[in-house]
């Protein structure tokens, strides 16, 4: 069977650019402050249509455009305290893995018409290879390299909207698998001019049911957990200016409200005491005052360090026992905690590179607590953007996530935001509730629906006393999570490596059609044998 032809550009080439850059732009709007998640939907059509019958180099052009006009906004924050250049050489790096990713979305738009080029196929099937396709692109933005960045992911935008609801069944991933499977299958209804026949636009349709009528899935109620939480808005930033135990004083000032109340555990902030509490008697002292005026644990984020390795660890303190578990950050910040090849980047910004001394070593425990036998998930900061972080939380038994940050290098900017839009998606996604505490703010209790129960307003200090719900069952996104994200991603790449071989196989077999035609085409024509009898 020939190949059809390859699909024509829907636009000129300086169009897709433009498209692509109003694309990016919409996308941020989608992400905190403003969340205004519909925007997401546009955004991934305008980055679509850029690509569609694009050769290979200007689909780079097309997906850079995109990524650069995303992440130069979205990231503006890195910009906060270290100037530009982090902030550039993030979102420079980023942009060009968008543009490099881009290249397998533009394939599948080429083969998939071209060997399949039926109706039903361009309605449902290349919808799908793209979707997964975007997905793949995120994942591999997610965790490479040096972990990945998994910041800007299309799932977070609907932290906040009724699409949510979804994540629990299918994950961030799945979430952003769907919203683009709808927005790639919308393009197919009007690319193929099937207005007039209402039955083509049901791929879309059935996709669009699913966003918006699939409740979250059920978790099972299993109590509730007195919480205090405290903020202390202590100068505990990387260039504020401070005296000794100053943060640690900051707590303790708002911790002293709470003096006398009964709750089951006190939660505060990473970066919420100055010192090791291992190592110094001093801090250990206050910290075992502390647990036993509240009369209950103490969970305390700390750097600690061991065998000649820091650690940006989690404590569960007890009065006079000290800390009883211990959790380490499992994905440390690159070029923030630690300097990933240290010798290779440090000559091109020595001053930068140099600000960072300490090298975190990357935790293995698992992220859970038991207090006094209510298990309690676990993430510091940066963990919260890792799917693996949150779901071995819930299947260690976790019945509720607290979640220790610390935003005062990012004052004054949306970074916190974006952050609570993912503690409020992950307590979406696992049906658990999740206290989310900054040393500076924002800080929230969030209900397992994502409701918010409790908070307090950035660079303020305060407290929280809160009973929250306690869940138990595992959601369908955390037992198939993984496996959801390598069959929508991988199985994405297999199709379309399959694609490309029958296309390179017909295009063989095609040449050598035409070739056989223009040889017979040379080939003197007989008039008779000129045989006479």
């Amino acid at each position: 069977m020939p190949l059809t032809p390859a699909p024509r550009p829907i636009l000129p080439l300086w169009g897709a650019v433009a498209a692509s850059v109003v694309g990016g732009v919409l996308l941020t709007l989608a992400f905190p402050a403003l969340s205004w998640w519909p925007m997401a939907f546009p955004a991934v059509v305008l980055a679509l249509i850029g690509l569609v019958g694009r050769r290979l180099w200007s689909a780079v052009l097309v997906g850079f455009a995109f990524g650069a006009a995303f992440f130069f906004i979205n990231l503006v924050f890195t910009a906060r305290y270290l100037g530009p250049v982090p902030w550039i050489a993030l979102s420079m790096f980023e942009a060009i893995l968008t543009a490099a990713l881009a290249i397998p979305i533009t394939l599948a738009y080429r083969w998939l018409p071209r060997v399949m080029p039926s109706t039903i196929s361009r309605l449902t099937l290349l919808p799908l290879l793209v979707a997964g396709l975007w997905t793949l692109r995120e994942q591999i933005v997610g965790s490479w390299p040096y972990g990945g960045f998994p910041w800007g992911r299309i799932g977070i935008t609907q932290a906040g909207s009724p699409l949510a609801d979804l994540a629990s069944w299918v994950g961030v991933s799945g979430l952003t698998f769907l919203i683009v499977l709808f927005c790639a299958a919308a393009i197919e209804y009007v690319r193929l001019g099937r207005l007039r026949a209402p039955l083509t636009a049901l791929p879309a349709a059935v996709v669009a049911i699913l966003l918006l009528a699939v409740p979250q899935f059920p978790t099972t109620p299993a109590g509730t957990l007195r919480v205090g939480a405290v903020q202390g808005n202590g100068p505990a930033g990387y260039f504020d200016v401070r005296t000794a135990d100053a943060v640690l004083r900051a707590q303790l000032a708002a911790t002293v409200p709470l003096f006398g109340e009964d709750m089951d555990v006190l939660l505060w902030p990473e970066g919420g005491v100055d010192s090791d509490p291992t190592a110094d008697a001093t801090t250990a002292s206050v910290l075992d005052a502390v647990s036993e005026r509240v009369d209950a644990p103490l969970i305390v984020s700390a750097v600690t360090e061991r065998d000649g390795e820091y650690f940006n660890s989690s404590l569960l303190w007890l009065a006079g026992q000290g800390p009883v578990q211990t959790y380490d950050k499992r994905h440390p910040v690159p070029f923030g905690e630690y300097v990933p090849d240290r010798a290779f980047f440090e000559p091109f910004a020595p001053d930068l590179i140099g600000l960072i001394q300490r090298e975190y070593t990357p935790g293995e425990t698992a992220p859970f607590f038991d207090v006094d036998g209510v298990g309690v998930g676990l993430a510091i900061c940066f963990d919260v953007i890792y799917d693996d972080v949150i779901w071995d939380g819930a299947q260690e038994g976790a019945q509720i996530y607290m979640f220790q940050t610390n935003n005062a290098d990012f004052r004054g900017t949306d970074e916190n935001l974006q952050q609570l839009a993912f503690a409020r998606l992950a307590a979406i996604e696992t049906g658990r509730s999740v206290v989310n505490l900054s040393t500076v703010g924002t800080s929230q209790v969030i209900a397992p629906d994502g409701r918010t129960i409790d908070g307090l307003a950035a660079d303020v200090a305060g407290h929280m006393l809160t009973d929250v719900p306690l869940r138990t069952g595992l959601t369908p996104a955390v037992i198939a999570g993984e496996g959801i994200k390598i069959f929508l991603g991988w199985g994405s790449l297999i199709a379309l490596s399959a694609l490309g071989l029958v296309v390179a196989i017909r295009s063989r077999k095609d040449r050598s059609r035409k070739d056989r035609s223009r040889v017979d085409a040379k080939m003197p024509v007989s008039e008779g044998t000129g045989i006479t009898g």
